[in-house]
């Protein structure tokens, strides 16, 4: 009966090292990264300026459930100028920048593969064969040939070592994506504002073209009476200083364009066909009122703002903080895992025969299986400063997380006080132009009938003159101010995948 009980001593080894690789296994859920908790955000609870916003905002906020958040606003239902949208879609295609930031998430990618590899054993095929005399009398040539799957060391993860390494990397890719993200909002945003600056330039070319005729008709008239004795030198001199005036004007209007179109261009990747181009100004326009009105852009879509500074966390670049943070706490576990020992196992299985050609045919089994502890004595404090140094950059990840969340609360609270500020000044100076006008119109009539100077008709058309250009000026403001919230609050993303 005790014989039947009995264990064999070669299963009974067996069955202890399965048993203990089962225990090795089983350590290898041990962790030393710390546990991340994303940090407080460094900055007040309310946007600055929502106090200001919060009567809009309490107007629709029936409608506020079915509106979308601004990050998951496509960029096509903001901007519907179909010129505009074949310029962002070229430049999305194009863009080297953006090609770059893709590229990095790829390159990221195969280095978050490679330590993630780490994880498990690898496998490889071997053939290995020896020839050699015999060490006994005759000292014949002998041949010793093995073949078959052999496991190079690999180490048990006891102490999360290698997963909080390939944790940090994962980390390291949502960064990246992140990043990308951030290029892709950038990339959409500055096409906008370069295409809309074109658009204002082309109205400064058209303003400053259309002022210059006008001065020289009106020169030519004051040379004619000044050849005739009608006119002083002093008023002459005059009316010439408005029509240069005008000239410079036209000059830096035609700088300005030709920049803006080359900016496109360097955006988009391309040249820019003419009809993706802003629409040209109508320079039939005569009357300085008209020209006013004329001047008035389309809006661009109100944006669904909240008020809490919650709204910060969808920008790409707090996100990528956060990554960058969660990848450098990773690597605190690793670094405290680094003083632990380390323990690797190396084995292979095959045939082995005394000829090569027989090694398939009459080859005898032969298997090994090893393994080796490596545990740190004395390295002269490298592994403990290795800890502090990660550390110190999980200290520095979260300082910089800080200052990314900081940073976006003042972008976005500026962007909402110019959004506010410039269409407030926008109207103004419509107003004011108008007034000008009104008053060129009144000063022309004057001096037609004798009652006033010409230096009160020169001074009409300078005011009416700056107040245009201020005018359009302001509408490129009030429109660049929408941009910015839109960019500010990280929307206009669409996952193209």
């Amino acid at each position: 009966m005790a014989e039947t009980m009995k264990t064999p001593r070669p299963m009974l080894r067996q069955a202890m090292t399965a048993v203990t690789l089962a225990a090795l296994l089983m350590l290898q859920a041990c962790s030393l990264t710390p546990t991340y908790q994303r940090p407080e955000l460094a900055v007040p609870k309310a946007l600055a300026g929502a106090e200001a916003a919060s009567a809009a905002s309490a107007a629709a906020s029936a409608s506020a459930a079915s509106t979308p958040a601004v990050a998951e606003l496509p960029w096509r239902n903001y901007f519907p100028d179909a010129r505009l949208q074949s310029l962002v879609c070229e430049a999305l295609a194009n863009n080297r920048d953006l090609r770059v930031a893709i590229l990095n998430i790829e390159q990221l990618r195969a280095v978050y593969q490679i330590q993630r590899a780490d994880l498990f054993p690898t496998v490889n095929a071997s053939l290995s064969g020896t020839r050699q005399p015999s060490t006994v009398s005759p000292y014949r040539l002998g041949t010793t040939a093995t073949g078959g799957l052999a496991i190079p060391a690999f180490e048990l993860d006891i102490f999360g070592r290698v997963q909080a390494l390939s944790d940090a990397a994962a980390a390291q890719v949502l960064a990246s994506e992140e990043a990308r993200r951030s290029v892709h909002i950038s990339l959409v945003a500055s096409v906008a504002t370069t295409y809309y600056t074109l658009w204002a330039d082309r109205w400064q070319l058209a303003l400053a073209e259309q002022t210059l005729a006008t001065r020289l008709d009106s020169f030519k008239l004051q040379q004619l009476k000044f050849d005739n004795g009608v006119l002083n030198e002093l008023d002459l001199r005059s009316a010439q200083s408005t029509v240069e005036a005008a000239r410079v004007a036209r000059a830096q209007a035609q700088r300005a364009v030709a920049q803006d179109v080359q900016a496109l261009a360097l955006l988009v990747g391309k040249p820019v066909p003419a009809e993706w181009l802003p629409p040209q100004a109508d320079l039939a326009l005569k009357d300085p009122a008209q020209f006013v009105q004329a001047s008035l852009w389309p809006g661009l879509s109100e944006l669904p703002v909240g008020l809490s500074s919650d709204v910060l966390l969808q920008r790409p670049d707090v996100a990528q903080a956060e990554q960058l943070l969660v990848s450098a706490n990773a690597n605190i576990g690793a670094a405290r895992a680094a003083r632990f020992p380390r323990i690797a196992l190396t084995g292979s299985a095959g045939v082995a025969s005394n000829s090569l050609s027989g090694l398939f045919d009459d080859g005898r089994f032969a298997w090994s299986f090893g393994g080796s502890l490596l545990a740190p004595i004395f390295d002269a404090g490298r592994t403990a400063a290795g800890v502090d140094s990660a550390v110190v950059k999980r200290d520095i990840a979260i300082a910089q997380y800080d200052k990314a969340v900081q940073s976006a609360f003042r972008e976005v609270a500026d962007a909402l006080v110019a959004r506010r500020t410039y269409a407030d000044q926008a109207e103004a100076q419509l107003a004011q132009a108008q007034a000008e006008a009104a008053r060129l119109k009144l000063s022309t009539l004057r001096y037609d009938n004798g009652v006033a100077s010409q230096l009160d008709l020169l001074d009409a058309q300078r005011a009416l003159f700056t107040a245009q250009q201020a005018h359009i000026t302001a509408q490129l403001s009030r429109q660049l101010a929408h941009i910015g919230v839109y960019k500010a609050l990280g929307g206009g993303w669409v996952d193209p995948r």
